[in-house]
């Protein structure tokens, strides 16, 4: 995890947070020079960032709205005060309604600079508040919580992906008591994976876990309300029950995230929210999985179920009968 410090300091109103990052200045630059880049970590795990507008020069403007995994959404705007490339800028932070119209309040200057260090670059970024009103409002609605989080995604931005993530199979990582983040990198555009995520006669060929089972059920949601139904059941002497699960979307932003609820069929609880999405670069997609679990036991007896390596059989069909043709 990238972020060695996170100060809040009353006297002076103002957050800072400092991130050692192994990268070269010029490469933590571009990470926030670039809006695709900059979506890919500026919202913390669960409420992903779009930016609509980017006009890096002094004086312009950036639009962004964080998308939750209930559908809510904030939107934030930055005026570029000053930039120093690479070793740094300035902005205007600040709430705005859909029309980018900024809000009472909730206003800061916010300050980043990148220095080259032993590891490669010290990100120091400071937000100052015109009151301790503003200051505590920020605090109390998660600032410092949710900047480490959001920064904890950094790593997977700076490097390249391949080197990242192939390889290394389906990665499980333990955010909190209820929360995981699950990752797994395909060699395949986005499109296609998206695709084998949407259409039941694609879905049928890989999502199977191990081998020795078919899936019975596969209906699939396509907007937000939809819901959806997957069942399987053992094939010949394979060992086990039939079962499946069931939900509805959240959200649907083709070909880039879903959210969903999940139970078991039958069983009013417990139930997750499984938030998926999809990033390409060069020609490979990360799927990342981030669920919630209503509870650390529930977490426990479901990761236990062996849900992981069951993943990753029907990853590696994924792979093999769908994107290497």
């Amino acid at each position: 995890m990238p972020v060695t410090d996170i100060t809040t300091d009353p006297e002076n109103l103002a957050i800072t947070v400092v991130a050692d990052l192994a990268a070269p200045v010029e490469r933590v630059w571009r990470a926030y020079s670039d809006p695709r880049q900059l979506e890919r970590f500026w919202g913390p795990p669960g409420w992903p960032a779009t930016f609509a507008q980017f006009d890096f020069t002094v004086g312009g403007r950036a639009l962004y709205t964080m998308t939750g995994p209930h559908g809510e959404t904030s939107s934030g705007a930055w005026e570029f005060s000053a930039i120093d490339e690479p070793r740094g800028f300035e902005v205007i932070d600040a709430f705005v309604d859909d029309d980018g119209v900024p809000l009472d309040g909730g206003q800061s200057r916010m300050t980043f600079t990148f220095e080259p260090s032993d590891v490669g670059t010290r990100m120091t970024s400071t937000a100052h508040f015109a009151s301790h009103e503003s200051l505590e409002q920020m605090v109390e609605m998660g600032m410092v919580e949710g900047t480490r989080m959001a920064m904890a995604q950094l790593d997977a931005v700076l490097q390249d992906l391949r080197d990242y993530a192939e390889g290394k199979g389906t990665r499980l990582e333990l955010l909190d008591d209820t929360h995981v983040r699950i990752t797994r990198l395909v060699d395949g555009p986005r499109e296609l994976v998206w695709r084998a995520y949407s259409e039941p006669e694609l879905m049928r060929q890989w999502l199977l876990g191990p081998d020795g089972w078919a899936m019975t059920d596969c209906e699939l949601a396509s907007a937000p309300g939809d819901g959806y139904r997957y069942s399987w059941e053992p094939v010949g002497d394979t060992p086990g029950q039939a079962f499946g699960f069931e939900g509805e979307a959240l959200v649907v932003d083709a070909p880039r995230r879903m959210v969903t609820t999940e139970r078991m069929q039958g069983m009013p609880e417990p139930t997750t929210l499984n938030d998926l999405s999809l990033y390409e670069e060069d020609g490979a997609t990360l799927i990342t999985l981030l669920i919630e679990y209503p509870d650390l036991a529930t977490r426990d007896m479901i990761l236990a179920t062996g849900m992981v390596d069951g993943m990753e059989a029907s990853y590696a069909r994924l792979e093999r009968e769908l994107l290497m043709v």
